[in-house]
């Protein structure tokens, strides 16, 4: 899930530019075409929030409009998305994947362009941002659809009750309000670093883009072992050290440790919007007990937030361009991006639609106005693959390894695949 981490597709590069290969999807002799939408669940898969009812939802307003195209939904649990590689591998191409990045799909030859597959009136509607993130030399081969900007929760009765007057605004004031939450006892976590392989690509980027880092440097080349990054991580390891932190960060999961700040034993957490659900849902802080500021830095608080978003791209093999562009088109509507980020606490990909939900949802109106100006991942054509690789180790560059040789085995990794 976008809000709890977007999963790379591995070894895509390692499939052929054979655009032409693969099932075909379904066109009879009468002219009827049937388009198959593969897409994760961002809910329970069989529940009420199943994204299945979602997108069958589209879809059956859209054949109704629509009679001589079907379009067949299969959604996916995240925690089994790489089904989804395998299903790549094989050659089995959905005609539609909301998933991640296009740029290694592109670099395998098996996309449609977006001008082919989307109109220019629901291109132009695309928030700048993120459009600008699906190019690949020059030519975008996605669109976003889903998207959620980073902030930082904290609980105001754990800060009330250690006598934390403001909100953190630099790094120190987070090293020293993690300390007196700590010190209150009852288990309670200071600051939660959840740098397990569901997203620790972005709780690490939290971090690196508030010490003036990241993942590439100004050219679009890796920098992940920058003197800027290693710095990050050895104050993280301070904290980590410290006891400011849970004990071992990097086989701590987000949906963990949202779910221990929902519960009320943490002082402060990086999050989304779709933190505010599982607040809710636990039950054990009022609105009036947390609240979101900007994210702190090492000397102040971060000037851009970073924001995330969620992929559709469409496939060669079958050959529907021009069903695909009646679908999104469709599909894209205002009412079905409200209606897909109501349901699961998540922003818009569309300027209109974030027009509309700005107006009637003041909390997600204060997370969109920090979307244009936003930092977003990089583009390489191997990001998904490295990616992958920095969920699975960068955790241990701030428990105890040494983050110049963790964030160096990163970056040989990034530049030579």
């Amino acid at each position: 899930m976008l809000a709890l981490s977007a999963l790379g597709v591995a070894g895509v590069m390692a499939l052929t530019a054979c655009s032409s290969s693969g099932s075909k999807s379904g066109s009879s002799a009468s002219g009827n075409t049937t388009l198959k939408l593969l897409a994760p669940d961002y809910g329970t898969a069989g529940g009420p929030d199943s994204s299945q009812k979602y997108w069958q939802g589209i879809a059956d307003d859209f054949h109704k409009a629509n009679p001589t195209i079907t379009v067949q939904v299969q959604t996916i649990a995240w925690t089994n998305w790489d089904q989804v590689a395998t299903q790549l591998q094989n050659k089995q191409y959905p005609d539609i994947l909301l998933g991640d990045a296009p740029q290694e799909l592109a670099a395998s030859g098996l996309l449609y362009p977006l001008t082919d597959v989307m109109s220019a009136s629901t291109i132009s509607n695309l928030i700048p941002v993120f459009a600008k993130q699906e190019e690949s030399n020059g030519v975008a081969y996605g669109a976003p659809f889903t998207t959620s900007s980073r902030a930082l929760f904290y609980n105001k009765k754990l800060f009330a009750a250690a006598k934390i007057t403001d909100a953190p605004k630099t790094w120190t004031d987070i090293q020293n309000d993690a300390a007196k939450i700590k010190a209150l006892g009852n288990g309670t976590i200071g600051y939660g670093l959840p740098l397990g392989p569901e997203e620790a690509q972005g709780e690490s980027y939290l971090w690196m883009l508030g010490n003036g880092g990241g993942y590439v440097d100004s050219s679009g080349k890796y920098a992940i072992n920058s003197a800027a990054n290693i710095e990050t991580f050895n104050f993280l390891t301070s904290m980590v050290k410290a006891g400011d932190t849970e004990p071992s960060p990097a086989t701590v999961d987000r949906k963990d440790m949202w779910s221990a700040f929902g519960n009320g034993t943490v002082g402060m957490v990086g999050g989304s919007g779709a933190l505010i659900p599982i607040i809710k849902t636990a039950g054990k802080l009022q609105t009036s007990d947390w609240a979101v500021t900007t994210m702190p830095g090492k000397s102040g608080p971060l000037t851009q937030a970073l924001a995330v978003h969620d992929d559709i791209t469409a496939f060669k093999s079958g050959g529907h361009a021009a069903q695909i562009k009646q679908f999104l088109d469709f599909a894209y509507a205002d009412k079905y991006q409200i209606q897909f980020d109501n349901e699961y606490s998540l922003l818009p990909a569309t300027t209109s639609a974030s027009k509309s939900l700005s107006a009637s949802d003041p909390v997600a109106a204060g997370f969109l106005a920090t979307v244009p100006n936003a930092v977003v991942y990089p583009t390489n054509s191997n990001w998904n693959t490295v990616k992958t690789k920095i969920q699975q180790s960068i955790g241990t560059a701030a428990q105890g390894t040494d983050p110049s040789k963790v964030l160096g085995t990163l970056q040989t990794f990034a530049s030579s695949n």
